[in-house]
């Protein structure tokens, strides 16, 4: 593939970033002291409500493979990791690629998208996984104009600014986590998980939070919900992405109220698994029990997902691994019929900004949280990327000991692909430096997008565990890239950084 130039952003550009934020604090704190003074709102922004017997919202189906492959015999997931409009723009390009992969399987004509069963974003990621789930293929002529291309940033800030906007904020219930909601009901069509189920049963969707008292993921499924006696059916798409891009101090977080204890008896959600097999399965027994009493914690408070899990994986490993047996996760599936397993994992982080190891200065507080979020971040997101390649290494080992075991569900030719694509992938090593260094923010350049899904198709194309899946399909080389609608015009570069 070509190499493509790159427009870097430049310290004026960084500047001008800086300087949004700045003037937006300073602009809210002036205005809404002086509303303060006139009246203090009692809005209640929107509030999930308990579970009951019978509900009119679609129910959301569990996240198992077994419910999410698209046959029995393909199962697909794709991990959005988080990183803002880059995240967004270079998960784009690798969903571009995985739709422009064509094979014949099981006697049909498919393309790789369309058998991904599971898709999972977290922060940034979290908007383009949720647009997918709720538009499909929509996303390749929409997503740009609704969202990567249309300034949202600008928007958000013309919003939050406004006399309503403001008076509402005065209300102790509403804050700019809420008002980052609002702007994304807009891209959302105003969805919810219950009419995304309704309207695209598959792929499923996964979404993840942090859960600010704990620390602990807080995952956007009926499972988790059902912990807390609610019903994900009602839950708005915007609502789980703005928590799950919720940088703290940034924006505020998002709320959900905890009902355990109050389930009808018949939703009640089913006792822990035993905690006793191995690490994953204590772990999320642990995070079961932290949600049992309501009553000395009746208000559950989220924040990014990137704090906890940046590439939006680990939720599916501990699942995975908390059976003990990897067959354990494809109960109800026909022995002898699983053939291929793949997961792909797309990490966006960037670069810090400056590498304060490279001088004796007593670094600043923006150089210390910086390299907080982009330095210790990348360590953790080091590891995560580590425990995938464990995990699926053992998984091909147990797949190859139980593969002929009568009653396994997994053919006599399975195999498993892990595929890990990350920006540090790119060979034009002054592309991929410029490329690190895109603003973790809300709207980018509009070349900056183009570049980054340009750049998402080539690292998916080039990486050799794709071209070993590409030979176990039987595929052929990639069509021509999906259709994509009109640049609508040029957006304001930089700005306030906002979803990690």
């Amino acid at each position: 593939m070509g190499r493509f130039a790159l427009t870097r952003p430049d310290d004026g550009a960084r500047r001008l970033a800086r300087g949004q934020i700045v003037r937006w604090v300073q602009r809210s704190a002036v205005i809404g002291s002086a509303v303060l003074t006139a009246a203090c709102s009692t809005v209640h922004p929107w509030i999930n409500r308990p579970i009951a017997e019978s509900s009119a919202a679609t129910p959301v189906a569990a996240l198992s493979p077994a419910e999410t492959a698209a046959s029995s015999s393909l199962v697909v997931a794709v991990t959005l990791s988080g990183g803002g409009a880059r995240a967004a723009a270079f998960g784009l390009g690798v969903l571009e690629e995985l739709k422009a992969t064509r094979f014949e399987w099981d006697g049909r004509s498919t393309d790789l998208l369309d058998e991904v069963g599971l898709i999972s974003g977290v922060s940034g990621g979290s908007v383009l996984a949720s647009y997918y789930a709720a538009f499909g293929d929509e996303v390749f002529s929409r997503f740009g104009p609704d969202f990567l291309l249309a300034d949202f940033q600008t928007g958000l800030i013309r919003d939050a600014l406004s006399p309503s906007t403001l008076y509402r904020m005065t209300s102790p219930w509403y804050g700019r986590g809420n008002a980052f909601e609002q702007r994304l009901d807009g891209v959302f069509r105003g969805m919810t998980f219950g009419e995304m189920q309704a309207r695209r049963p598959r792929p499923k969707l996964l979404v993840t939070a942090t859960d600010l008292t704990t620390g602990a993921p807080f995952e956007f499924t009926p499972e988790q919900f059902a912990l807390i006696c609610s019903d994900l059916s009602s839950v708005p798409l915007s609502f789980a992405v703005a928590a799950s891009s919720s940088v703290p101090l940034l924006f505020s977080p998002l709320t959900v109220r905890n009902y355990a204890g109050s389930c009808p008896q018949a939703l009640s959600p089913p006792p822990a698994a035993s905690s006793d097999g191995n690490l994953s399965a204590r772990l999320l027994s642990l995070v079961a029990q932290s949600y049992s009493n309501a009553a000395e914690r009746p208000y559950i408070h989220l924040v990014d997902g990137g704090l906890v899990d940046n590439l939006g994986v680990r939720g599916l490993l501990e699942r995975t691994t908390a059976g003990g047996s990897f067959d354990a996760s494809f109960r109800g599936v026909k022995p002898g019929t699983v053939r291929q397993i793949v997961l792909i994992s797309v990490n966006s982080e960037r670069d810090t900004a400056e590498r304060i190891d490279s001088r004796d200065e007593v670094p600043g507080t923006r150089q210390v949280l910086d390299s907080l979020v982009f330095g210790a971040g990348s360590r953790l997101t080091a590891e995560t990327t580590a425990r995938v390649d464990d995990v699926a290494r053992r998984m091909s080992e147990q797949i190859r000991s139980e593969r002929d075991r009568p009653g396994s569900p997994f053919a006599p030719d399975a195999e498993v692909h892990v595929i890990s694509v990350s920006l540090r992938d790119l060979q034009d090593r002054s592309l991929r430096r410029g490329l690190l260094n895109v603003p973790t923010a809300l709207t980018i350049l509009p070349i900056q997008v183009e570049q980054l899904e340009r750049a998402g198709r080539e690292v998916v194309r080039e990486s050799p565990a794709f071209q070993r899946l590409l030979r176990s399909l039987g595929a052929g080389a990639p069509d021509a890239v999906p259709p994509r609608t009109a640049d609508p015009g040029p957006v304001t570069a930089g700005g306030v950084a906002a979803a990690s």
